[in-house]
């Protein structure tokens, strides 16, 4: 493994367990058992690291979305499958990551949003789109209103001023949250469909 992705993945590792605040380059050069200067050979600080990690997650969660797309049976399943691998994704993230990203790292915070605005906000205007021509999701829906409304759900999700840490579950929020938003859409057909996968993960 190269040494650039040796210093990312326990980049990731101690900022995923602890937050990206509390861990300083002394910290994972510590954890690697290399010296803090081989880190800075690669990256110039812990702004750089963080931009690379950030764009690395982006490049991983786009591969999941075009994974989920191609397994999907269809568009409900599609966004069912979507809130497991949210569920996947925060449960192994550190709430405060989000935070720190947001207000001491702000352009690693402008990638993550422009990929938010970008990528997942497409998928799923096409996600609402296709399911309009199946009959699954109601005919009267704002595809462009509704998808950048659950996009920005998921950023209030990340809130720790709307849900403290202390008190919410921050897996739990994302996955009622997207629940809510799926039963607002969805036609008598969609929500058969939805009891269906429900009771398929119930039994899993």
């Amino acid at each position: 493994m190269k040494t650039e992705d040796r210093i990312l993945e326990a980049a990731a590792e101690l900022f995923f367990r602890h937050g990206i605040k509390s861990i300083t380059m002394d910290a994972i050069a510590s954890h690697l058992g290399m010296s803090k200067r081989t880190i800075y050979d690669s990256y110039a600080d812990k702004h750089s690291l963080v931009k690379a990690l950030t764009k690395l997650e982006m490049a991983n969660q786009e591969k999941e979305l075009h994974d989920i797309r191609k397994q999907s049976e269809n568009p409900v399943d599609e966004l069912m499958r979507a809130m497991g691998c949210v569920g996947r994704t925060f449960s192994r993230i550190n709430p405060t990551v989000f935070y720190d990203l947001q207000k001491f790292h702000s352009e690693s915070w402008k990638y993550f949003r422009e990929f938010k605005e970008q990528k997942m906000q497409v998928f799923i205007e096409e996600n609402l789109k296709h399911g309009i021509r199946l009959g699954l999701y109601r005919k009267d829906l704002n595809v462009k209103i509704l998808a950048k409304f659950r996009i920005e759900h998921v950023e209030m999700g990340f809130n720790p001023a709307i849900f403290p840490h202390s008190k919410f579950n921050l897996t739990e929020v994302q996955l009622v949250s997207l629940d809510h938003f799926l039963h607002g859409i969805v036609t008598l057909k969609g929500h058969k469909l939805i009891n269906k996968y429900k009771q398929v993960i119930e039994e899993e």
